[in-house]
């Protein structure tokens, strides 16, 4: 992990990437909670194991906050040792908020920051809140993440298809209505060298998985599996012009899903209107 500097930036500027990273890992795995007037806090409660991440995000905010430890029981282990960074400032959260933190729950409702932002460093954030890098106990790499959120979610397959070239669909797992989005092996490998690269700020032991995956080489005989298909003008003007998914996905061949994000990356502007004939 990165040894942060004093930064000379505004509070949260996203075009940074230490602050594109921090805000994140806080919309994925932060808290802000308000209280009563003008009382409220942020709060992020890790590992102890991970505590130097929060000292990072302790450097990078220019308001006091501390940083304390607790040990309890859990439904996971008799004893759990976890590490918490507090934050009360009411500027400080007013800005958090103003970006896209909300206040309370927030699982469903977070979403990529609506100015300039990095995109790299700020999915990296999110997925060491909430997601894994490693390798299957096959030992293929994998990079994943788990999120409730079809915003970033639909923003992680949208930013790592032009990183790896593959396309990912979105669709909820039934039993918990969250999803669990994907890559694996050659896919694995670019996403996470190009997420985690040299000196950026990490979770340490996700940046040495990521570093670790690079090894992998595809055994012989292994079949890789087949390339996506790629969208074209011609589907993107059907799918403009149906303006529903269940016809697109009848007319174009397509699935459902496929059709639906395709259409909302255009909506948005993530992908270009396809030109007239």
């Amino acid at each position: 992990m990165a040894d942060c500097e004093p930064i000379a930036h505004q509070f949260m500027d996203l075009t940074v990437p230490e602050y594109a990273y921090m805000f994140g890992f806080l919309q994925a795995d932060g808290h802000l909670k308000q209280g009563p007037g003008k009382k409220g806090r942020l709060s992020v409660e890790i590992h102890a194991r991970d505590v130097e991440l929060l000292y990072q995000f302790q450097k990078l905010t220019p308001y006091y906050s501390n940083v304390s430890q607790r040990t309890r029981s859990t439904n996971f282990a008799k004893v759990h040792t976890s590490a918490i960074w507090s934050l009360c400032s009411l500027e400080a959260r007013t800005k958090l908020n103003e970006i896209g933190l909300p206040y309370g729950r927030k699982s469903k409702s977070i979403a990529p920051p609506a100015a300039d932002f990095s995109p790299r460093d700020y999915l990296r954030g999110v997925i060491d809140a909430d997601g894994s890098v490693g390798c299957t106990s096959k030992g293929f790499p994998f990079i994943s993440l788990t999120t409730a959120s079809t915003a970033i979610g639909a923003y992680l397959c949208f930013y790592a298809g032009k990183v790896t070239g593959v396309e990912r669909s979105l669709k909820r797992n039934a039993r918990d209505d969250i999803y669990n989005i994907l890559y694996t092996n050659e896919s694995a490998q670019k996403l996470a060298a190009h997420l985690y690269y040299e000196d950026c700020l990490s979770l340490e032991r996700k940046k040495t998985a990521a570093d670790s995956l690079s090894t992998w080489v595809r055994p012989a005989g292994m079949r890789s599996a087949p390339e996506r298909r790629r969208w074209t003008a011609h589907e993107d003007r059907a799918l403009l012009r149906l303006n529903n998914e269940a016809a697109a996905a009848e007319e174009l061949g397509r699935t459902e899903k496929s059709c639906y994000i395709r259409l909302w990356r255009m909506r948005i502007g993530q992908v270009p209107m396809p030109t007239e004939r």
